[in-house]
């Protein structure tokens, strides 16, 4: 997907002036993510532009495409925010689904069946062939206010060529990572 972010209103120029929270600052190798007012509403923005040099040029964008091609790939996964496009080489724009981050606190308050569609979610990402591998995190996971599981973040996401079978044989592998992230969630949200 190499749709133009500046269909959604935004520019480098502008981010700065409708940037309304900063959701995570990046440090030094990692992008700041931004909540953005576009003229469509809030969207979220992956940024790497404040980063040294060799980051914002080289790292950065090689990091942007890996996610990018597993938004593609994943674009129509219900608990998956859509991919609207690239602001420049250096970020890119992704849908804002608010949500409540996974903790036990919300122990018997998620929806019910909520695991299960998290279940359900991974099994497609998986069938896509990606796997996300960082599902343990609780920032990953959020219970969005429909009540519905949001999976974020596919910057460490491997993606395999499900069709072939060296591609089945590494989702089901590395897929062991993001499994056990499930049943970390189903004990702890019980």
């Amino acid at each position: 997907m190499n749709a133009d972010a500046s269909a959604n209103g935004l520019t480098r120029s502008c981010v700065r002036a409708r940037t309304r929270a900063v959701l995570s600052f990046g440090g030094s190798g990692n992008p700041d993510v931004l909540l953005v007012e576009a003229d469509g509403g809030l969207v979220v923005v992956k940024d790497f532009y404040p980063r040294g040099r060799f980051v914002r040029r080289w790292l950065g964008p090689w990091l942007l495409r890996r996610e990018v091609r597993a938004y593609g790939r994943l674009a129509g996964v219900a608990a998956v925010p859509h991919l609207l496009g690239w602001l420049d080489e250096a970020a890119i724009v992704l849908e804002y689904r608010p949500g409540v981050l996974l903790s036990r606190s919300l122990s018997g308050r998620l929806s019910p069946g909520f695991i299960d569609r998290l279940e359900a979610a991974i099994v497609e990402m998986h069938r896509r062939g990606v796997v996300h591998l960082d599902l343990r995190h609780r920032s990953n996971v959020l219970a969005g206010r429909d009540g519905d599981p949001i999976v974020l973040d596919f910057a460490s996401a491997i993606g395999f060529e499900s069709s072939t079978r060296l591609g089945r044989l590494g989702v089901r592998i590395l897929g062991c990572f993001d499994r056990r992230a499930l049943a970390k969630w189903r004990k702890r949200l019980g």
